[in-house]
């Protein structure tokens, strides 16, 4: 669970919500048509500009936001270092057995693949189109999220345009009139709403996410070619190392 992004929604509707209820209370800011016109015209809109597996992912990937796959690349470091003293010590064949029971599936990939006595380069060109192809389905998903900040934004304008039409069209009626600018109103606050607090947001943190496992991966893809080359395990750590901050860069021959 990612504290941070939790307690970023939490705190955010908290406050709006609050800064409502003292104002004239909670009421008067439900409007149904307007979430009709937003809600419902956005994801409409979305299920047009995106396939419809990418859609049915929806929830799952806001749930990547909010409960994310984190590698430890502390831990990863020491396991790769581990794997290349045993292959310098037992041959890159030892590793079969390890290779099998490997929880990270892209690092056990790329040992099954050097340990099938695959070429250096042939491991590189594979785990990189793997990687590049993750990476455009992940950039994907955060375009969703991008995309729907977007069009909330423009459904509420839409909604506005509604509701300023409909109060117009009943200026002789000035009971009509309420109704119809609340529409106006409220709908581009609900696609402000949608599109600064969880549209823009949440493809922000995507993204980052996206990097962060991008990262992961190039590290995982060095470590298995400096095996299969036989390196010397302190110098694939210190390789390795330098993919983490100057605070988090801990050599277990140190110890």
């Amino acid at each position: 669970m990612d504290l941070a992004t939790v307690i970023g929604l939490v705190l955010v509707l908290a406050l709006l919500v609050s800064a409502m209820a003292m104002g004239v209370g909670i009421g008067p800011y439900i409007d149904i048509p307007s979430v009709l016109i937003v809600v419902g015209g956005s994801m409409g809109s979305l299920l047009i500009a995106f396939k419809m597996e990418q859609m049915k992912n929806f929830v799952k990937i806001f749930m990547v936001a909010i409960k994310p796959t984190v590698d430890n690349k502390s831990e990863i470091i020491q396991r790769l270092v581990n794997y290349a003293t045993q292959a310098r010590r037992d041959g890159i064949l030892a590793l079969e057995a390890v290779a099998n029971v490997e929880e990270n599936k892209f690092l056990k990939k790329g040992l099954s693949m050097a340990v099938d006595g695959n070429e250096p380069d042939t491991i590189r060109a594979l785990l990189e189109i793997e990687m590049e192809q993750t990476n455009e389905r992940h950039k994907g998903n955060a375009a969703i999220f991008s995309t729907w900040s977007g069009i909330a934004g423009a459904m509420g304008m839409i909604g506005t345009l509604i509701g300023l039409v409909a109060m117009l069209l009943n200026m002789a009626d000035p009971s009509a009139i309420g109704p119809s600018m609340a529409v106006a109103l409220l709908t581009t606050m609900y696609g402000a709403m949608i599109g600064n607090i969880f549209g823009g947001p949440i493809a922000n943190i995507l993204n980052i996410r996206n990097t962060d496992e991008d990262v992961t991966k190039q590290m995982i893809l060095e470590g298995i070619m400096s095996i299969q080359a036989g390196d010397n395990p302190r110098t694939l750590e210190a390789k390795l190392l330098s993919y983490l901050p100057p605070s988090e860069r801990v050599s277990q021959f140190d110890s």
